[in-house]
């Protein structure tokens, strides 16, 4: 099951019990005075907000349930009455739904992940033979915006970039510009596009780097990118970073004054 169906599942059936240990009386409360709250609490302002809390945890499941019936259950529960479900129909019913879910996500997933490729594909096929752009045996498509003079890093370098990173519909998701510094990194430890592309570049370029989806984060790309996404990249190489230097070792202490005053007491002998 993925993170994403568990974590949305699971806010979604906890979060009563999430409020509930939210407000929960600390064991050992410390000995302090106590804040004055911020608003004036009644009943209906904390009901309120507990029901608003409730409802966010649901609402990626609010088209497969009766929101009367939770209501039902959560009041015969909280009275300790009996619900329509035991505890064990109840925990079968919720591996079920589980189920149920992870098969709709990864059906969704899959529609994504068919779209992206299509549409990455046809990307490329038209990209491949506008001006300047170049291909290589992997796929990879670049352009040379600006050639630099220094030395090309390998792929056991670390190399400190600017890049701004975004999709073929010009959707951006990552940008270091954006963040006001460099980023520096293993080439060895980057999707594989970026690896190749680094190396093509001297230090001192800037490269558009137009990278196929299985150069990059394939079916398992993060969630702001997409599943199968070619993606578009504009790199500046502004370094490579020396290794850094191991501490010098430390020198062998002299022999030990009580090994010297043996040596000693043996040359009187």
């Amino acid at each position: 099951m993925t993170r994403f169906v568990q974590k949305s599942l699971v806010a979604a059936l906890v979060a009563s019990l999430s409020v509930g240990h939210a407000f929960a009386a600390d064991p050992a409360p410390a000995k302090t005075e106590a804040a004055k709250p911020a608003v004036a609490l009644d009943k209906n302002k904390i009901s309120t907000m507990v029901g608003m809390d409730i409802g966010r945890g649901l609402v990626s499941i609010k088209d497969d349930i009766d929101i009367k019936v939770v209501e039902q259950a959560l009041e015969a529960t909280m009275k300790g009455e009996k619900t329509s479900l035991t505890q064990e129909e109840a925990l079968q019913v919720r591996q079920a739904f589980m189920q149920q879910m992870q098969a709709k996500r990864v059906a969704e997933q899959k529609v994504v992940a068919d779209k992206n490729k299509k549409e990455g594909v046809d990307f490329l096929a038209a990209n491949k033979s506008k001006a300047g752009v170049k291909t290589t045996a992997s796929g990879l498509q670049y352009i040379a915006e600006k050639e630099g003079t220094g030395p090309k890093p390998k792929a056991t370098d670390t190399v400190k970039v600017n890049y701004l990173g975004t999709k073929i519909n010009g959707e951006k998701f990552d940008s270091s510009y954006d963040r006001g510094q460099p980023a520096t990194f293993p080439l060895n430890g980057v999707i594989k596009g970026w690896s190749e592309g680094l190396q093509l570049m001297p230090v001192g370029s800037k490269y558009k780097l137009f990278v196929p989806a299985d150069l990059a984060y394939g079916e398992n790309a993060p969630g702001q990118i997409g599943p199968n996404a070619t993606l578009i990249f504009e790199v500046e190489l502004l370094d490579i970073e020396k290794p850094a230097e191991k501490p010098a070792a430390a020198a062998k202490p002299a022999a030990k004054p009580a090994a010297k005053a043996a040596e000693k007491a043996g040359e009187k002998k």
